[in-house]
């Protein structure tokens, strides 16, 4: 959510914005809807005014002065009742398209309809080439006993699975190995609840849009949040931090559900689009500065790129365009892992940054030391996210014999073991 006057000031730029994020927004009758809604409350103010004065005329006055000053003030609550259901009905209204305004791009977001047209920054790494035909990891899976997609689905439906033994350890390794490498760089481990209440999933930008992504206990009317984001992002909402506190930085180990509405016939084979993985998160919450957010940006993008570095896996860096950008986000970065069986690199990670959208909408706040209030800054990046993570490193670290070499800085959370096989 935006500031109002920042809407009313930057109107043009942020009709702009709607258009180039392909975002519904009808900013026109927000506009309208705001200016009515400011004679209104300056009538009501009015209003008040004049009760305040014949309240202080009554016990002065003559009975028959008495007399119309009661007529009046009955007139003037009579009013003052009309206006107040008008706010109400105007008010949601309001509050129902500002929950629709996009945040406007950074000047260095580059302009696309869609993820085909992100900009490639950086490839980082040597692509294997092989001496022999590799397998796919589901064929690998298959072999090894690592991966049942067959019983997944039996049991769950289409993009369901099982990881069982090496494929088990292998996961947990990543996420093990993901969690230590954060929380060394001093960012402190969080298990949240996944399911939230909507206000939640409102507050971080979710919803309103979202609603066929997300799985949702109708009885309860709760949601089930398909990343960490949601509840660690929402954990100091309604609250008013201290400076001194800031920058709050979370790491959060959970496993994430998503719907995957709208993409049927889209990467149905094997693991790459699932309904439920493991997810570790980084977020960070810090102060109302775009030059500090910046700076935030860049750590969390190189936390991601050292854990791939320390894989030894490829990847590439893609500054995401405008067309595939989020309602919330000022500047997105992805990471993409090179994919033998897809031959091409695939998205593991994705670096957002949001300046106070999130906040404003959280009434996340905090109090600098001359007792200012502002709304903090907040920004998140996928650590890893396994098993889409294993594709990458069963394609591309099997051998010639049928077994999997096991990256070195996973070794000591698998007992030593160097070879699936």
């Amino acid at each position: 959510m935006l500031d109002i006057k920042f809407i009313r000031d930057n109107a043009d730029k942020i009709k702009w914005a709607a258009q180039v994020k392909k975002v519904e927004c009808d900013l026109d009758l927000l506009l309208e809807l705001d200016n009515s809604l400011s004679k209104i409350k300056q009538e009501l103010q009015e209003i008040q005014t004049a009760k305040n004065t014949a309240g202080k005329q009554i016990s002065k006055a003559s009975p028959e002065e008495k007399q119309l000053l009661i007529a009046q003030m009955s007139e003037l609550k009579k009013r003052e009742k009309e206006l107040e259901v008008s706010i109400e009905e105007l008010d949601l209204q309001f509050q129902q398209i500002m929950l629709q305004v996009p945040q406007i791009p950074a000047e260095d977001v580059p302009l696309g309809r869609d993820d085909t047209e992100n900009v490639e920054i950086r490839k980082v790494g040597q692509v294997r080439q092989f001496d022999f035909t590799p397998l796919d990891h589901v064929e690998l899976g298959k072999r090894l006993n690592l991966i049942d997609i067959p019983r997944g689905v039996k049991l769950s439906g289409a993009r369901s699975y099982f990881l069982t033994g090496n494929g088990v350890l292998l996961h947990w390794a990543v996420i093990r190995f993901s969690v230590d490498f954060m929380v060394q760089r001093g960012y402190v481990p969080m298990y949240p609840p996944m399911i939230v209440r909507e206000q939640v999933m409102r507050g971080t930008g979710y919803l309103p849009g979202g609603e066929e992504q997300a799985y949702m206990c109708e009885r309860d009317g709760l949601f089930v949040a398909g990343t960490a984001e949601v509840p660690v992002t929402a954990y100091h909402s309604d609250e008013i931090l201290t400076e001194q506190e800031l920058p709050k930085k979370f790491v959060a180990l959970s496993t994430c559900f998503r719907r995957e509405a709208g993409t049927y016939g889209k990467d149905t084979a094997g693991i790459y689009r699932i309904h439920q993985f493991d997810k570790v998160e980084q977020v960070i919450i810090c102060r109302n500065d775009q030059a500090e957010s910046i700076k935030f940006h860049e750590e969390i993008l190189a936390n991601s790129e050292g854990i791939l570095q320390a894989l030894e896996l490829p990847y590439r860096v893609m500054n995401v365009c405008t067309g595939d950008l989020g309602r919330g986000q000022v500047k997105k970065y992805d990471i993409e892992t090179y994919m033998p069986s897809r031959n091409n690199y695939g998205e593991t990670h994705s670096a957002s940054r949001f300046y106070d959208f999130q906040a404003r909408r959280l009434n996340m706040r905090y109090r600098d030391e001359n007792g200012k209030i502002s709304f903090c800054h907040t920004l998140n990046n996928t650590v890893i996210a396994s098993p889409r993570i294993l594709i990458a490193i069963l394609e591309l670290c099997q051998n010639a014999d049928g077994t999997i070499t096991v990256p070195k800085v996973l070794r000591p959370y698998m007992a030593g073991k160097e070879k699936l096989g």
